[in-house]
């Protein structure tokens, strides 16, 4: 059966070899599942990574292993391509049309200023137009796949808050680089053993003065791989509890490690510290009257609903709790006039926060597309939030979560990887 996929998926990007001559086509790389990644998909993350890193004045490894890291991080977003379409996930045009306008007005631009941009960096604007909308997919088939692996218990959140109050203001944040060298999700005592010395050789060339970023971008199989395994800012709660527990109390440029975990073998090194400030947060309180198309009503239709009901409500003609009582598909906010209460924005799916982001108290957004289907929203009130100091239970719910959901998101993928059919093909 695997003989048969491979050879109709190579057949397929392939055929009419006798135009080959004349034309250079584009080949397969690699194999996967009922997928392949393209010769040009490689090329092109390749380049990616080197124009960054180019920009950063970032060493690089050899090409054969950039290669490697390249071709590792699009079976990964294969595979969750592949799941988003047995899952019927699909981003719109509109949608994604909104996400993009949204990501110009946080930078402070507008579209048109935004492809300007892009094509001054050799960048089409259909390619990242598409590339937005892998993005938002991915991010979907994650929430849908890994949330439920997630549980939190009471016991967590208590002894979590208890060690923030200790802490108190003297809490660090620690920006983490990151290998791991991996291996795979049952692994018997050899393949154990090889990655240990693996990991053992990875240490010794960082203690040796090599290229964190560089070794990291050659070696390491963690998702932050081509970024020179840099993991951001983490506060010392948020991050994974292992390097929590190793990077406790460690200073600028240290090393930790080797780590064992289910994933492998993880080596951090300490790329900076700093304070925690004060955190304040913005939360919203906001209304929104749903509606899905279905066979019976069609995307223009069921947008052209909320065109509706939106000039109803400007001209006095409507009531929206009476909208949303009648016509809303949230079963949760539906029965409450649409009402969703006060939120940190960053709890709703990227389209909804988006559009909110752009409203002013009172004001009715246009229609919204979200995985969920066309959103009418209204912008009730904004405040701000002592996020230091006031709902601590939430805060702390949040943290683990973060963590937990980062962990698990890991472990996710890599079953799903070793899982499944993947032939590179040199």
């Amino acid at each position: 059966m695997k003989f048969i996929i491979r050879a109709l998926l190579v057949s397929a990007v392939l055929s009419f070899s006798s135009y080959a001559q004349e034309v250079m086509l584009d080949r397969v790389a690699v194999i996967v599942d009922q997928g392949v990644v393209l010769q040009s998909e490689v090329d092109a993350l390749m380049n990616d990574v080197k124009r960054n890193a180019e920009a950063n004045g970032q060493d690089l490894p050899s090409d054969r292993a950039l290669r490697t890291q390249a071709i590792e991080r699009l079976i990964t977003k294969s595979l969750q391509l592949q799941m988003a379409q047995r899952m019927g996930i699909q981003i719109s045009d509109p949608q994604l049309e909104q996400t993009i306008a949204n990501i110009a007005a946080n930078q402070n631009t507008t579209v048109d200023e935004l492809r300007r941009q892009l094509r001054l960096e050799g960048i089409a604007y259909e390619d990242y137009r598409e590339d937005i909308r892998e993005e938002i997919v991915m991010g979907e088939v994650r929430r849908a796949n890994v949330r439920r692996r997630v549980y939190i218990t009471d016991q967590e959140r208590e002894t979590l808050i208890e060690l923030m109050e200790q802490q108190g203001a003297e809490q660090e944040e620690y920006r983490l680089g990151h290998i791991l060298v991996g291996f795979p999700s049952d692994p018997s005592d050899e393949q154990i053993n090889a990655a240990r010395e693996r990991a053992d050789k990875v240490l010794s060339l960082l203690n040796s003065g090599s290229d964190f970023a560089k070794i990291a971008i050659a070696s390491s199989s963690g998702n932050e791989a081509l970024e020179g395994g840099d993991m951001g800012w983490l506060n010392i709660n948020a991050m994974p509890t292992l390097f929590a527990e190793a990077i406790q109390g460690k200073a600028k440029d240290e090393l930790v490690g080797p780590i064992r975990s289910g994933a492998g073998f993880h080596i951090l090194k300490v790329l900076d510290t700093r304070g925690i400030e004060k955190v304040t947060i913005e939360e919203v309180n906001s209304r929104h009257i749903l509606v899905k198309p279905s066979i019976i009503l069609s995307e223009d239709k069921a947008k052209a609903m909320l065109v509706k009901f939106r000039t109803q409500l400007e001209a006095g003609e409507a009531e929206f709790e009476d909208l949303a009582k009648e016509h809303s598909e949230d079963p949760g906010s539906a029965l409450k006039g649409g009402e969703l209460g006060w939120s940190d924005p960053n709890n709703y799916v990227p389209a909804f926060k988006d559009a909110l982001a752009q409203l002013s108290a009172g004001e009715y957004s246009d229609p919204v597309r979200s995985v969920h289907g066309w959103h009418l929203i209204q912008l009730i009130d904004r405040r701000v939030d002592d996020a230091t100091e006031r709902r601590k239970e939430d805060k702390a719910y949040q943290l683990i979560f973060n963590r937990k959901f980062a962990e698990e998101t890991e472990n996710w993928l890599r079953e799903m990887r070793d899982a499944a059919y993947i032939e590179v093909i040199e």
